[in-house]
């Protein structure tokens, strides 16, 4: 397989398999005043060699500050809103991360120097969101996704998530058909937890039952996870990966092949039950799950700006 231009069919599906480790070395040429135009997808545009154009910066950055989305015996969200053109841009994150996190930031800089409408926001019980933490669940953080797409996104929307954002952002696209037009994961965790949980010894996942709660290390931290035992449970209902999932918007599946918390084979497994036939799995081979290094975030960017691209050949 070549870096950057390798194809093959997942299970069948005519489903892209990338491996861009080089990613990096190419830059998103309209992350700036340069104009990408028309290509032949990301993995063609990966292949190419960099221009020597100046990559200008508008003079004049849009910049959005904290408001907070009020819903009637929900917790209000906080969240930060671009406005701008369609498609917009929704970052969902992972498991208890904030609107702030390296990926959340990024793309709002690469939206707003593009001038397109982009949203990041808080989960209840999480950052500057109300809620108790302890009261979450999937089914929970799902209704908030839910709310930010039906409240205050305007049109046709670009879902990307991260990790646990990324199992939310297939429900949204199963419950809002007409809306969401693609997905972008990072790490994504479809069944996630549950899966991690179900691969525990016997012995210890009766002693979390009878706890009430996982108590999980971070990989990335000496943070230590308290997960409700309920929560596991609640999730069980919200898996994805046991039948096809209706969704048939393009897809695009980013992951780090040292994802030593959700192995990238997952992507493989999604890609091989999405009913959607345009689904790309791009792998970078040194990334871990945080996918948050420069040769990561360019990578995410230039697969934005690759469906903005695909998304205006189809509307016009």
């Amino acid at each position: 397989m070549e870096a950057g231009a390798a194809r093959a069919g997942a299970a069948g599906k005519m489903a892209g398999v990338c491996l861009a480790s080089a990613a990096a070395r190419e830059p998103c040429r309209r992350w700036g005043a340069t104009a990408l135009g028309v290509h032949r997808g990301l993995c063609a545009l990966l292949a190419r060699k960099p221009e020597r154009t100046p990559r200008g910066r508008p003079a004049c950055r849009q910049k959005s500050s904290v408001s907070f989305l009020s819903r009637p015996d929900l917790p209000s969200l906080a969240y930060k809103r671009l406005k701008g053109k369609s498609p917009g841009i929704i970052f969902i994150p992972g498991y208890v991360s904030n609107m702030n996190g390296t990926k959340a930031l990024a793309v709002e800089e690469f939206c707003s120097s593009l001038g397109h409408a982009y949203i990041r926001f808080d989960y209840s019980g999480v950052g500057n969101s109300d809620g108790n933490l302890q009261e979450c669940t999937v089914g929970r953080w799902r209704k908030d996704v839910l709310s930010i797409i039906d409240d205050l996104a305007v049109g046709p929307q670009i879902l990307v998530g991260s990790s646990l954002g990324g199992w939310l952002m297939f429900h949204a696209a199963i419950a809002r058909p007409q809306k969401v037009v693609a997905l972008i994961g990072v790490a994504t965790a479809v069944d996630g937890l549950v899966t991690r949980f179900n691969q525990l010894p016997i012995e210890v996942k009766k002693e979390i039952e009878m706890k009430g709660v996982w108590n999980m290390p971070s990989k990335y931290s000496e943070e230590v996870y308290h997960i409700p035992y309920s929560f596991i449970k609640e999730a069980e209902h919200h898996c994805l990966l046991h039948s096809p999932i209706p969704v048939n918007c393009p897809i695009r599946l980013l992951h780090g092949m040292k994802d030593d918390i959700v192995p990238w084979h997952t992507s493989m497994q999604i890609a091989d039950r999405v009913v959607s036939r345009d689904v790309d799995v791009i792998l970078r081979k040194d990334s871990d799950h945080r996918m948050k290094e420069k040769a990561d975030i360019q990578l995410l960017v230039c697969t934005i700006d690759d469906l903005i691209d695909k998304l205006s050949i189809v509307v016009n």
